[in-house]
């Protein structure tokens, strides 16, 4: 007579908001990838870039509970995404930005158009770009918006924001409005909305820091949301 074993499975945490103390609790996006990538558990690994795993908390806890786990097959990608090159806070900024320009509430249009500038201003000087130069997603999405772009660049005339400063207040403060902004704004799934910034970000991330491994997969064509 042959005995049956029977193995226990294991069992995946079930994406959720907030802070987790282990997986038993669940887990949010950034805490598993820091089980992934080996680590003691934590929401703020060492794995990834500060500002990517920012905006990964973000739009884990504004994704709705029934789109959340939609998220987990990018999980892996934020690993090893580190670097100190100033240009990727701006990229990601700059994405983040350009994603919710055309969608957010009026109150906030005109903080993001001014981010866009920003951003694009910040990675023109550590480009070597000439001043004012944007790129096409910007100038689509400050198209979208002439007014409010019209004025974001009488405010931006004349000011410049250093690199430093940059990164420290202006490239978070743009994350944490975008996604508020898109979470809450009149469209019909903010949830994709989200989860395609995010992987848009990842994706701007890999092309500074893993430029071989990006360039073997092809980008779909660059839009912005409508």
């Amino acid at each position: 007579m042959h005995r049956h074993q029977t193995q226990t499975p294991v069992l995946v945490p079930v994406l959720s908001r907030g802070r987790h103390r282990n997986p038993k609790k669940g887990a949010c996006f950034m805490e598993l990838a820091s089980y992934l990538a080996g680590e003691r558990w934590s929401d703020h690994p060492a794995c990834t870039h500060p500002l990517l795993a920012g905006l990964a908390r973000l739009v884990n806890d504004y994704t709705s509970d029934e789109a959340r786990n939609e998220l987990a097959p990018l999980i892996p990608s934020v690993i090893g995404l580190v670097s100190d090159d100033p240009r990727v806070d701006a990229r990601i900024a700059l994405r983040c930005a350009t994603t919710a320009l055309p969608v957010v509430s009026a109150d906030l249009q005109l903080a993001m158009a001014v981010s866009v500038l920003a951003a694009e201003q910040t990675l023109a000087e550590l480009e070597g770009r000439p001043p004012g130069d944007l790129e096409p997603r910007s100038r689509e999405a400050l198209a979208r918006v002439p007014r409010t772009a019209e004025e974001a660049r009488r405010l931006r005339r004349g000011i410049r924001v250093s690199t430093k400063g940059f990164r420290r207040f202006a490239a978070p403060n743009t994350v944490q409005l975008a996604v508020r902004g898109i979470a809450y704004a009149c469209i019909p799934d903010p949830d994709a909305m989200l989860r395609e910034m995010l992987t848009g970000a990842i994706r701007d991330c890999e092309a500074l820091i893993r430029p071989e491994a990006a360039a073997a997969v092809p980008a779909a064509a660059e839009s912005v949301s409508r």
